[in-house]
This record gives C-alpha cells, sequence and structure tokens, in this order.
C-alpha cells in the first residue's frame, strides 16, 4: 500500500472565503481560471489537483498511489489577522473531516489550526480530536515570526499530548525572508531552514522532553536536520545553555521524529535512513504543487535497493502505524 503522506489541498470553501475576505493574501485568477493565492515572496496556483477531489482522485488511480494524508499548505490562517484565523480554521477542517468520513478510503486528514491565536487554536484542536475524528495536525515552523515551541503554544501541546496525537510541522515565511524574495529562494531554501530551526528549537526547549506522548513529524526530509545533526550534540556537550532543559543529546529525541521523503535525492534520503531508520520515514510527493512529484515519490524509493520489508514501510506501513489506519 503506498500512502502519500505529504501533498497539500485547498477545501473550496476555504478559497471562497478567503476570495469574499476580509484577507490579507491577494487572489486573482490566471488564463486557465485557476485562482492564484499571492503572499510576499510566495503564491500558489490552485490548480485543480488542489481543490477538486474527484480529479485527485483519478490522479491517484494512474499514479498507483492508494491514499493520501491531506493537508492546507502555507502560509494558512496564520498569515491572515489572529481574529479571521479563528474563523476560517474550523471551515478548513470542516471541510476536510467531510472528505474523511466520504472518502476514507482514499483520503485522511490533518487539520488546521491558527496558530498566531493560540487561545483559538487550543480551542480547535480539542474539537478536531474530540469531534471531527483528525489524529493529528500540521502546525508551521512559526506563526508571524513566534516559533512553534515558544511557551505561548504549550496549552495546545498540553492538548496534543493528551490525545497522543500528531503535530507534523511544515515551514513557512522563515525570519529574514526579505532577503529571499527573488529566485523563489524563500521556498527553495527558507522552508528547509524554517524547518530546520523549528525542529532544533522544540528539541533544545525541552518540549518532546516535557510532552513525551506527542508523535512528530518533519517535512522535506527535516528540513537539514540530518546533516547537522552532529553539530546540535557538539552544541548539547559544549554550551551549558544548550543543556538546560534536556537531558540527553538532540540526536536522541530526533531520531524519534519521523520524516518525509519530499527530497528525492536517493543519497539524501539514505543519510536519513542510516540517521533514523526506515521505520521513521514516511514517502511524500508534494502534490500537486510544481516542485512536488508523484513519480519521483515512488521513483527516489524504490532506487534505495531497500529490502522489502522497509520498502513497505516507508510506501505505507509506517504512516499506517503513525496515523492508526490499521
Amino acid at each position: 500500500m503506498i500512502i502519500d503522506f505529504h501533498n497539500h489541498y485547498y477545501p473550496p470553501e476555504f478559497i471562497h472565503a478567503v476570495r469574499k475576505g476580509p484577507s490579507n493574501f491577494t487572489v486573482t485568477d490566471d488564463d486557465e481560471g485557476n485562482p492564484v493565492l499571492h503572499s510576499p515572496g510566495d503564491y500558489n496556483v490552485v490548480v485543480p489537483g488542489h481543490r477538486d477531489i474527484e480529479y485527485r482522485t483519478r490522479v491517484l488511480d494512474q499514479a498507483g498511489v492508494d491514499m493520501q494524508v491531506l493537508t492546507l499548505t502555507c502560509p494558512g490562517t496564520s498569515f491572515e489577522t489572529p481574529e479571521r484565523a479563528a474563523e476560517l480554521a474550523p471551515v478548513v477542517n470542516d471541510a476536510l473531516a467531510r472528505i474523511m468520513q466520504e472518502r476514507g478510503s482514499r483520503f485522511t486528514a490533518l487539520a488546521h489550526l491558527p496558530m498566531n491565536n493560540p487561545a483559538a487554536a487550543v480551542q480547535e484542536a480539542e474539537r478536531a480530536l474530540t469531534q471531527l475524528g483528525f489524529r493529528g495536525f500540521m502546525p508551521f515552523g512559526n506563526a508571524d515570526g513566534i516559533p512553534l515551541a515558544n511557551e505561548r503554544n504549550w496549552s495546545l501541546f498540553e492538548v496534543v499530548n493528551e490525545h497522543h496525537g500528531l503535530i507534523y510541522i511544515h515551514p513557512t515565511y522563515p525570519l529574514g525572508v526579505e532577503a529571499m524574495t527573488e529566485y523563489m529562494l524563500m521556498p527553495l531554501c527558507g522552508f528547509l531552514f524554517d524547518t530546520t530551526l523549528a525542529a532544533a528549537h522544540l528539541v533544545f526547549a525541552g518540549v518532546p522532553e516535557r510532552f513525551p506522548h506527542i508523535r512528530w513529524a518533519l517535512c522535506h526530509l527535516g528540513g537539514t536536520i540530518p546533516y547537522l545533526v552532529e553539530r546540535l550534540d557538539r552544541g548539547f556537550h559544549a554550551y551549558e545553555r544548550s543543556r538546560k532543559r534536556i537531558s540527553r543529546p538532540p540526536s536522541e529525541y530526533l531520531k524519534q521524529f519521523y520524516y518525509d521523503t519530499v527530497n528525492f535525492d536517493p543519497k539524501a534520503l539514505r543519510l536519513a535512513i542510516d540517521f533514523a531508520g526506515a521505520d521513521q520515514l514516511l514517502a511524500g510527493s508534494d502534490y500537486p504543487h510544481l516542485i512536488g512529484s508523484l513519480r519521483k515519490m515512488k521513483e527516489s524509493v524504490r532506487g534505495l535497493g531497500l529490502s522489502p520489508e522497509d520498502e513497505a514501510k516507508i510506501f505505507g506501513g509506517n504512516a499506517k502505524r503513525l496515523l492508526g489506519l490499521d
């Protein structure tokens, strides 16, 4: 079974609400009638694969992909005012919940939270976990420059910890995004920096140690975590302040995180497997973004020469275990 863990979907209800306003997005339409959501340094052309679930189902059939874990992409509702974010997040989650209910054999989803409104995020998390059937969430590495590890989010972590939920970290506009507005440097480089910083900050802040029942996952093969983790461990041993809130080297926590395979370089995938093990990798495509590929998702994993057992774990077994899909 092949489960695409990293892909993105815009519920039509959300697009309608953003277009109607108020919104901080600028919404236009391209020559083919696709909505285009503009934000600083980035834009998303909302092609049929983003917004038409019937179309997406046909694409999955053609690609030989059995299931997807739907998520809203960045910057999500945290690009809006806190009040508007609290209004829009339930629109997203209600739409995703309906798809899970009606098409549960092909789609599951992770809920979206208005992370720039901490009180509303806690309320929506409770609703998503107890009423809508979600198993976890996809927050971003920061919300308006406030890191995910900030203590204002610890009430949310308490809720997720209580329910043994998943937090799957996707990048968004990193700090210093002003230097990344040319050449699409923000999604090409900035996203990876944002994920790396978010994961390292969470570990050094003691969040995984304080909330041991949260399952953590990182987009884009963890940014640069597998490549930099030795340096994080060196910092733990070298700097007293780096040991202030954790009792073990960072690598021991980060080996327990999950990493999606949205880095289609076999050498990078091999590095992540050598670091965390095949049990911690999740197949992902980043469909239907221009930079994503269902084909490369499959080819890159199959090109690793893994045992059939490890390949099956990455393609679907790990996701089934993580989301309780068995």
